[in-house]
């Protein structure tokens, strides 16, 4: 497949000119020979697929963690020579487990890429050998002749030949709200931006009104969908602050604990004990200093999480995305649909002499026409006529059938006590002129108590050049529709006139109008919107718009939202330097994809964790490029939901601001079980290393199986109830923190520290005093039990910083206390049970033993107690 060497700009090129470079004649199109030769320059008119890793591959690569290898190494040790059986195919199956979480929870990169595939279309009528035949799209080459008409998909891109009042809907490319009048004359500047390329049409746009010719002058790879295509298949997924910070704290984990293992190793061969003895102490203390219920944990906590976002109207695909939200100070968010209905409403209306507001919002007839008190009432039906009588559009219970703007018409005139349906019925047309993008006017004509009525609608500007007024009527015409534009509306003009007959051209009989309304239409703010910035910015986060329209409209809805900053186009962001680039910018207008990247990657640069919105296919590199990428449920594209890391079920902005909420509350939480979890580790390693030293055990304080039941029963445990705690009410009134934030702080990693030393002090002397006074079985079992249940105490003092465990909240989460209940059930199962104890080779513990271990557990309280009055006197807080 190739590419010109220099791509001629067709939106520049007259129809003659644009026929003369793809060197084919209009009526007899290209022939099947010339067709097949092109076909084998250029490819097929699809997507280029994106190249997937083999499974076998994928399964391999999980086996590249440090982690994953210490445990492999571990298990197949145990299998030979020690030839401990149940203990190698145990650490062997957590190996498998943990490649088949990373394996379930690795994106699909090649997702998005399928996605626009499935868009392509199945058929085109294409002109070849001179006769009209209907063609798979995917064998459209350049230089073919194809027929569009309103229904149809655009099948690739192309330089308009002919247009009869032909609209294009773009805003899957674009974001442009509204459809796109066509025409087929050439622009004159060649970086005119893609939105405003009238004598162009890009494939997987839809043709909304109308019919046109189109020259096809790009396919596959090569149109501006098939170029987003492959901005996505070089955009990797970014980690998400989580990884990054595990990926850091796990390594530092894994040299403590090798240089702990290394350390064990080398004293208990210098003590001249067998290799066996040796490298079972290796294995379980391996087992014992890597984390290896983390992987679990993580993705329990990040599991649940999901499912109460799903419950909020927020589908993550993605589990690490959960977290990454918590942390989001930049939201760049799409207008249409997000931020506003992305329903086109009418909200004012001016007759002459009269201003009136329409409330109400959306398809809803619900709503009423206000006018100021005190002024006489003006029958309105007459101004009201028009908008039923010179549209197409049939809005149904909410739903719309037909062009946006003159739904908003037509809903205008429902609210004004008219029933469309009825009124068409009662007031055939006899004769139409339809909308033109050159003189941007409709025009319907009816019979009307024995008189033919033409109704009009259309541009202002237009039909004020067809109006017989006065010049102060003039006057007062263009100041009422400036005013209307001010606001960001977007405004239509109605107006009539009679006509003795409807012969000849209809357009010369649009002469004399007398004006009648003048209505302002807006894509209205979602009323939950403000609020949600509101939150927002109390929450710290940039928050800023995003559009494809145009930067006066966007403007004024960003300053009913409550939007901070000023609102340029996307032609003056690309002009600016990277410092320039997020400076009191509120909003962008006019964007294209390649903005809406390059601000990404400025405010990541930034250290900012960037969250970013979008529906369309122009949106989804963009998207793939964020830290999170937020899709829409309902209008977005199959392309921007695979893109995504999450899709909004509601395509509510207040959502993702909820949805920032419950993130902050799991990375809350997320960082007091890593808290509780280093910890714990901590003690491990004091407890394995400390016994080699001093021969405590035989130098191995826990068996492997030991081991391995602790972290995955009581540690698991106490680590979803601390991943499931109560949110802290004053979560979204916090700045986000910074990206660069470690989930723990060195002074908080000396302390968790210090805090295993003494656990594995307590640990070591409960081992020394039941091996010497009972038999190394015994001993192992009390030092289980007394580390298990230190564990489980400890757990209660790290669910917060400050508050005391005897104050009466430490009991107020049921979730806790459930799992609490859990660890202490495997902790007595393990030393009580005939089958666990065989299994992990424990042995009955009697009252006096219990009562040692339950002492020696309680001792982990002081020193806690002790740093949570330091920090709260600090604080300054009281209990």
């Amino acid at each position: 497949m190739t590419t010109p060497p220099e791509t001629p700009i067709f939106h520049t090129l007259s129809v003659p000119e644009a026929l003369e470079v793809e060197n084919v004649d209009r009526q007899q199109g290209l022939s099947t020979k010339e067709a097949e030769n092109r076909r084998q320059k250029y490819g097929p008119n699809r997507f280029a697929q994106a190249k997937r890793e083999p499974w076998w591959r994928s399964f391999v690569r999980q086996y590249a963690d440090p982690m994953q290898i210490v445990l492999l190494i571990a298990g197949l040790g145990s299998l030979y020579p020690l030839k401990q059986w149940g203990t190698g195919v145990m650490l062997i199956a957590l190996t498998l487990l943990n490649a088949a979480l990373g394996l379930h929870q690795e994106g699909k990169a090649a997702a998005a890429i399928d996605a626009l595939q499935k868009m392509m279309i199945v058929k085109a009528r294409v002109r070849r050998d001179g006769a009209l035949t209907e063609l798979a799209a995917e064998e459209l080459v350049p230089g073919d002749v194809v027929q569009i008409e309103a229904g149809d998909v655009v099948p690739a891109d192309g330089r308009l030949l002919r247009a009869a009042t032909l609209e294009i809907g773009e805003s899957a490319l674009t974001g442009e709200s509204l459809p796109v009048a066509k025409n087929v004359e050439p622009l004159a500047e060649a970086d005119t931006d893609l939105g405003d390329r009238s004598d162009m049409a890009y494939m997987n746009t839809n043709v909304t009104r109308g019919s046109g010719e189109l020259l096809v002058t790009a396919t596959g790879m090569n149109t501006e969908v098939g170029r987003i295509s492959g901005m996505l298949q070089t955009e990797k997924d970014a980690d998400t602050p989580l990884t990054r910070q595990l990926a850091r704290l796990t390594n530092q984990i894994l040299y403590v604990a090798g240089f702990a293992l290394l350390a064990s190793v080398i004293i208990n061969l210098a003590r001249g004990n067998e290799f066996n003895v040796v490298f079972t102490a290796a294995v379980a203390f391996a087992v014992s200093a890597i984390p290896t219920g983390l992987p679990a944990v993580v993705t329990t906590i990040l599991s649940l999480g999901t499912q109460l976002l799903a419950k909020s109207n927020a589908i993550v695909k993605r589990l690490r995305s959960t977290e990454t939200l918590g942390s989001t100070s930049a939201i760049n968010s799409d207008k249409t649909g997000t931020l506003t209905l992305n329903q086109m409403t009418a909200t004012e209306m001016a007759i002459p002499g009269r201003r009136y507001v329409i409330s109400g919002g959306g398809y809803s007839t619900e709503g009423m026409i206000k006018r100021v008190a005190g002024e006489p009432d003006v029958p309105l039906e007459e101004h009201l006529l028009p908008m039923i009588l010179a549209s197409d559009a049939v809005v149904t219970d909410g739903t719309l059938i037909g062009d946006p703007t003159e739904g908003a018409l037509v809903v205008l005139a429902e609210k004004g006590g008219l029933d469309a349906e009825a009124t068409r019925a009662k007031y055939p047309r006899v004769a139409e002129l339809p909308f033109d993008a050159a003189y941007k006017m409709m025009a319907s004509f009816h019979e009307i108590s024995g008189r033919t009525v033409c109704f009009v609608k259309g541009a202002p500007d237009q039909i004020l050049a067809r109006c017989a007024i006065t010049p102060e009527q003039r006057d007062r015409y263009l100041a009422e529709n400036e005013r209307l534009a001010r606001q960001g509306l977007r405004v239509m003009a109605t107006a009539r006139t009679e006509v003795d007959s409807v012969e000849g051209d209809l357009l010369d009989l649009l002469h004399d109008l007398e004006p009648l309304a003048l209505v302002g239409i807006v894509d209205p703010p979602r009323s939950q919107a403000k609020g949600a910035i509101e939150e927002a910015h109390a929450a710290g986060i940039e928050v800023r718009m995003i559009t494809g329209d145009h930067a006066i409209t966007a403007a004024a809805i960003a300053g009913k939202l409550g939007i901070r900053g000023r609102a340029i186009t996307g032609a003056e962001f690309a002009a600016m330097s990277d410092e320039e680039a997020d400076r009191e910018i509120g909003v962008i207008a006019r964007v294209t994809p390649e903005h809406e990247v390059r601000l990404v990657d400025v405010l990541r640069r930034k250290g900012h964790i960037v969250a970013m919105t979008g529906d369309g296919v122009n949106d989804a590199p963009a998207l793939k490029k964020a830290d999170i990428g937020i899709a829409m449920g309902i209008t977005g594209t199959e392309v921007s939901k695979e893109a995504a890391a999450m899709i909004l079920t509601d395509d509510d902005f207040a959502t993702i601001v909820k949805a920032v909420g419950l993130g902050r509350s799991l990375y809350a939480n997320l960082k007091k079980y890593i808290y509780f979890q280093m910890g714990v580790l901590a003690g491990m390693i004091v407890t394995f290393l400390a016994a080699s030293i001093g021969n405590i055990a035989a130098g191995v304080p826990f068996l492997p199986l030991q081991t391995l039941w602790l972290n995955f029963t009581t540690q698991v445990f106490q680590s979803v109830g601390l991943g499931y705690g109560n949110a802290e009410p004053d979560l979204m009134k916090r700045a986000p923190r910074r990206s660069d934030e470690p989930l723990l702080t060195n002074r908080v990693l000396g302390w968790l520290g210090l805090l295993g030393v003494f656990m594995g002090a307590i640990t070591l002397v409960v081992l020394w005093f039941a091996e010497r006074n009972h038999d190394v079985g015994v001993a192992r079992t009390m030092g289980l039990t007394a580390f298990s249940l230190m564990n489980l105490i400890f757990s209660w003092t790290a669910r917060s910083d400050l508050r005391s465990v005897f104050s009466l909240e430490t009991f107020n989460d049921r979730r806790f206390v459930i799992t609490s209940g859990m660890s202490l059930a495997a902790i007595v199962l393990a030393t009580e049970l005939g089958l666990f104890q065989r299994i992990l080779q424990t042995v009955h513990l009697d009252l006096g033993q219990w009562a040692i271990c339950l002492v020696a557990a309680l001792t982990v309280v002081i020193p806690t107690e002790i740093r949570k009055a330091v920090l709260r006197r600090r604080a300054g807080s009281p209990s």
